[in-house]
């Protein structure tokens, strides 16, 4: 697994992150570094966007179960992965699982310790928000970005081996 050491670091970044954000900003006090993008730190109880972040508080056990499995599906994804004569040199598709992982994992830990998830990057343009994110949630997107990729790459490399 020559890639875990990417979800170590997204874990790592995530967690150095979050710290300081927690210890240097005020919630929902945005700081302005240039046009377009914020810190700002805000707390998200839900998924993505805030989806159920207003469901009553049984979304907090329901999300850590949900991204244990995910965690421990994508682990055994990866080692296959490395094991597997066809797939061990893809690592295009390993990187994009590792990054998924640490991402997975970052927000987990905040979740199970918490039951809600440190947000603190704001892009913006005009008065159109983006939801507040943070590395974790950005690991997790560029790893979803990156699997599609592969999956393209994979089509085509089949259509080519035919």
């Amino acid at each position: 697994m020559k890639w875990l050491w990417l979800s170590v670091l997204t874990i790592v970044l995530d967690q150095l992150t979050k710290y300081i954000a927690e210890a240097e900003l005020l919630l929902h006090r945005p700081v302005a570094m240039f046009p377009g993008f914020n810190f700002t730190l805000m707390y998200n109880k839900g998924a993505a966007f805030s989806f159920l972040s207003e469901a009553g508080g049984w979304q907090r056990i329901f999300f850590v179960i949900l991204s244990t499995v995910i965690s421990i599906f994508l682990l055994f994804w990866l080692k296959q992965l490395t094991q597997d004569e066809k797939q061990k040199d893809n690592n295009l598709l390993q990187i994009a699982i590792s990054l998924i992982l640490g991402g997975a994992i970052g927000n987990l830990i905040d979740r199970a310790l918490t039951g809600e998830v440190v947000d603190f990057i704001q892009v913006y343009y005009t008065t159109n928000y983006f939801p507040a994110f943070n590395i974790a949630d950005s690991a997790i997107t560029l790893g979803a970005g990156l699997l599609i990729i592969d999956m393209f790459l994979e089509s085509k490399r089949e259509k080519a081996n035919k």
